[in-house]
């Protein structure tokens, strides 16, 4: 994928990936690797980035099986074999089956939890919050406990950008993991990373522009938020990076202007569809652009319909810290770490944690329920409750 489509020449870690070259390549040869989520998007990535420094074992879970078998084939094209012991295991990570899997090996030095539910739009009914706030912080609490049982060196978990100031569930959810993993730090080393958008990652809006040509479908996109972009790579780089260069409990973020970096959705999708040959058709109304589309197509022109932002937990904004949060932005030229003690409130940890448990016990819960147990842990959360739904609009 061209740099080109979010605004930049030049990748982001580059000077920093080779000042530390060495470094890298002699943590990961002579290490052990579980990567969990790793056939997502970021997941792969990161997988990449570990296998192609020759690990002595490296081992991926994923609850997808058929993105399993496409990263493996995907591998072997682009970087064939390795010495070291490579597997990847079709599990989830909450079920007893991961759990006797861990038990029957468990030795790695180096966890990286990829895994969790990032859209907004998991936020829409209780159920699907319920299962986010399982993957993203129970999940994660769960696994970073196995990492102590069995002496892993180092564990490490993706955070978010939307962690920062958080105004969706999603990154708050993320936000209180953050504060499950200061408790956890006493006991092993961890470290996680914020980043930007990944570009045409799965399920991601831009990844949706690539199935709407593939179908002839009109695209659809905000013209009102602009946001910054990695490409799936640099996460990958980012999250090894903080896992095998950072210190425990540090935060890596990229280092992004605002005057260079930000870019709108219905920018990138005017790039994306002249790169195809095709000019913009902008339409008023959904009913417009489904009208016609191959009458327009024929033309190469391509129907689009951009409009403001109005759904429940869109930032306006985008942040990878806050001015609370102790920063270092010398140690490399393009990744900032924000330093943190293991400062956490015990007694608010397990009142959400015997909360949440309570829920599933009664198999009974509200959004509203778990909206307000977040504002007791997020004091300053400002989530925004619209009443609309991404899968209310084209």
């Amino acid at each position: 994928m061209s740099l080109e489509l979010i605004g930049r020449k030049e990748k982001l870690f580059t000077q920093d990936l080779e000042e530390n070259k060495k470094k890298l390549l002699n943590k990961v040869n002579r290490s052990s690797f579980l990567v969990l989520g790793g056939a997502g998007s970021i997941g792969q990535a990161v997988t990449k980035e570990i296998f192609k420094r020759n690990p002595q074992k490296l081992h991926v879970v994923d609850i997808s099986e058929n993105n399993l078998v496409e990263l493996v084939r995907d591998i072997r094209s682009s970087f064939g074999y390795i010495k070291g012991d490579f597997k990847t295991f079709a599990l989830d990570i909450g079920s007893d089956e991961y759990d006797a899997f861990i038990n029957s090996d468990g030795e790695y030095d180096y966890v990286l939890n990829l895994s969790a539910l990032k859209h907004v739009r998991s936020e829409k009914d209780p159920f699907t919050l319920m299962r986010m706030i399982k993957v993203n912080i129970f999940n994660t609490d769960k696994t970073i406990q196995q990492s102590i049982d069995n002496n892993v060196k180092r564990y490490f978990c993706v955070s978010t950008d939307k962690a920062a100031n958080p105004v969706n569930m999603m990154g708050a959810s993320k936000r209180i993991m953050e504060m499950f993993l200061m408790r956890r730090s006493k006991r092993i080393s961890l470290s996680t990373a914020r980043f930007a958008n990944v570009a045409f990652s799965d399920g991601s809006l831009l990844y949706g522009f690539n199935q709407r040509i593939q179908k002839r479908q009109p695209i659809v996109a905000p013209n009102d938020v602009k946001r910054y972009f990695v490409i799936p790579q640099e996460a990958g780089e980012l999250c090894l990076a903080s896992c095998l260069l950072g210190e425990n409990r540090d935060i890596f973020f990229p280092k992004l202007s605002e005057s260079l970096h930000l870019i709108s959705f219905a920018d990138i999708a005017i790039k994306y569809l002249k790169r195809l040959g095709f000019d913009p058709y902008l339409c008023k109304t959904e009913e417009e652009a489904r009208f016609n589309i191959e009458g327009l197509i024929s033309q190469k022109k391509w129907p689009c319909l951009f409009t403001k932002s109005d759904t429940t937990g869109e930032k306006g904004y985008e942040e990878f810290y806050t001015q609370l949060e102790t920063l270092d932005m010398n140690s490399f030229k393009n990744i900032g770490i924000i330093k943190n003690e293991p400062i956490y409130n015990e007694d608010k940890l397990n009142y959400f944690s015997n909360a949440i448990k309570n829920m599933i016990i009664e198999k009974s819960w509200s959004k509203e329920d778990i909206v307000n147990l977040f504002y007791e842990m997020i004091p300053d959360f400002e989530h925004k409750e619209v009443g609309k739904y991404l899968d209310s609009k084209m």
